[in-house]
């Protein structure tokens, strides 16, 4: 008997051309954003001597930036679904654009972190937007190839970042160099914007699964409100001598967090869309995944804010030789990324427990040479452990979402995937102000020699180093609360 049926493999389905080009659009913008994640890092220390920026500063530059990414995640979706994703993909996007003209203009530290907040808020605006007009576009049997080729975006905006931010600031000097870090973003923006207003579909198509209501406003300012407090003194704290507001600013802040709870459950009971359903913590497997994820995103975007500014504001090195100390990682990301989703097939949760137990041996070693090598340390003696630690990432980061969602029912599933990438965001930015005000706070230079300038911040990259590694050792124990499979037709 003759199968009468059309042929539903992949590779038979028909895409338009103008899907695979809306989808170079949207990448376009994706990679802008998270380029900016990684690229500024290795401009920190010119800033700091440009703008004669404090501690808290550099700090500041980048967990503002990621804070405020992950608080703009919180209602974009939803926002797109209301006015259409492509308005709030253009709109981010412009918003974007115009702020890193800002940040490059800044005459001042405070311009710099007013001008960063605003475009992590547009960066989160837009990326959540990317995911929503791909499955618009793509059929299902399609979707899969259009979020490989995403993923294969991030991994390389990410990697590419310090290398950037090095030849550009190496080519234009400490001066203008950082600000041209900022501005590569402008020819990008332009041309994605022009094509973005062509392309991408108009209306206010909603992704399919997905469910329009009303932005809970007030839910928004709690948990935007207890966030900023608990970061303010993580990182204002050790610049000011940890004075009680502070301490009372902390508090305050969980509370705020707290407060922002009872309010959801709530909201929920009035039949109305919270931004965080509660039911999802009614699963302890994704309460624990994603303490998972805002631990590891803490160790794993730590890494090369220490390095950089130990490489160049301690041992004198360049831009450009800084960034070059991150090609080792970039590379081990690249070779984990591409097999992590066969791996993660075959071995299931074990190729997350694996990926994560490579990042904490490659920064234990990093660890270790710090400590024991000292200021004479040089790439070489990094390479190893930075390509494990690469490997690794690569492995963990891919697959980690997915296990984390499938710890919920599948009607939970869009909610639960909004959460967590919040919750890097937010590890991000509070891994980068524990770790700056460790770094910072251990620093005693006992001479202007440079001798004892490499020494001081050899032992203070020690101690932030000490911390990113023992994030990471949590971050391994608590990779066993998710499910050891995730069945296919997740």
């Amino acid at each position: 008997m003759t199968d009468s049926r059309p042929d539903e493999r992949p590779e038979s389905v028909v895409v338009p051309r103008h899907a695979w080009q809306a989808l170079i659009v949207l990448l376009a913008g994706m990679f802008m954003a998270l380029l900016d994640t990684t690229i500024v890092n290795v401009a920190l220390p010119t800033i700091r001597t440009s703008l004669d920026a404090s501690e808290a500063t550099l700090s500041w530059i980048i967990s503002g930036y990621a804070l405020a990414f992950g608080i703009a995640l919180i209602p974009a979706g939803r926002l797109g679904d209301r006015i259409g994703h492509k308005w709030v993909f253009f709109t981010g996007l412009l918003l974007f654009t115009l702020a890193s003209l800002a940040c490059g203009l800044a005459q001042n530290d405070l311009q710099l972190i007013t001008a960063r907040v605003v475009q992590g808020l547009a960066g989160g605006m837009f990326v959540p937007a990317v995911t929503a007009v791909i499955q618009i576009l793509f059929p299902p049997l399609t979707r899969g190839k259009a979020f490989a080729i995403m993923g294969s975006v991030i991994g390389v905006s990410t990697a590419l970042g310090p290398i950037l931010g090095g030849l550009i600031i190496e080519a234009f000097g400490d001066e203008n160099g950082w600000r041209l870090v900022f501005w590569v973003n402008l020819p990008i923006g332009i041309v994605a914007l022009v094509a973005a207003a062509i392309l991408l579909p108009a209306g206010s198509e909603r992704a399919p699964g997905t469910k329009s209501g009303g932005i809970d406003w007030v839910g928004l300012v709690l948990i935007s409100t207890g966030l900023v407090a608990l970061l303010v003194p993580l990182i204002e704290g050790e610049d000011r001598g940890w004075p009680l507001w502070t301490y009372l600013t902390l508090v305050a802040g969980a509370l705020l967090i707290v407060a922002f709870g009872f309010w959801e459950v709530a909201y929920t009971k009035w039949g109305k869309s919270p931004l965080v359903p509660p039911k999802l913590f009614r699963h302890p497997a994704f309460t624990g995944g994603i303490v998972l994820a805002l631990v590891y995103f803490a160790a794993f975007t730590s890494i090369f804010f220490t390095i950089s500014i130990l490489w160049q504001a301690g041992l004198g090195h360049t831009a450009l030789e800084s960034g070059l100390v991150s090609i080792p990682f970039a590379f081990g990301t690249i070779i984990g990324a591409s097999q992590s989703n066969r791996l993660a097939q075959r071995l299931g949760r074990t190729v997350l427990v694996i990926g994560v137990s490579l990042v904490t041996v490659g920064l234990v070693w990093i660890w270790l040479a710090l400590l024991l090598i000292g200021p004479a340390i040089t790439n070489w003696e990094l390479l190893p452990p930075l390509l494990i630690a690469g490997l690794g990432s690569g492995f963990f980061i891919a697959p980690n979402a997915q296990f984390i969602v499938a710890t919920v029912d599948r009607s939970e599933a869009g909610a639960a995937s909004g959460v967590v990438g919040v919750m890097q965001r937010v590890g991000s930015a509070v891994g980068i102000a524990v770790i700056g005000s460790v770094f910072f706070g251990t620093l005693v230079v006992a001479g202007p020699s440079p001798a004892a300038l490499a020494a001081g911040f050899t032992d203070s990259a020690t101690a932030a180093m000490g911390v990113s590694a023992a994030f990471s050792v949590l971050a391994l124990l608590l990779v066993f609360v998710l499910p050891k499979r995730v069945s296919a037709g997740r």
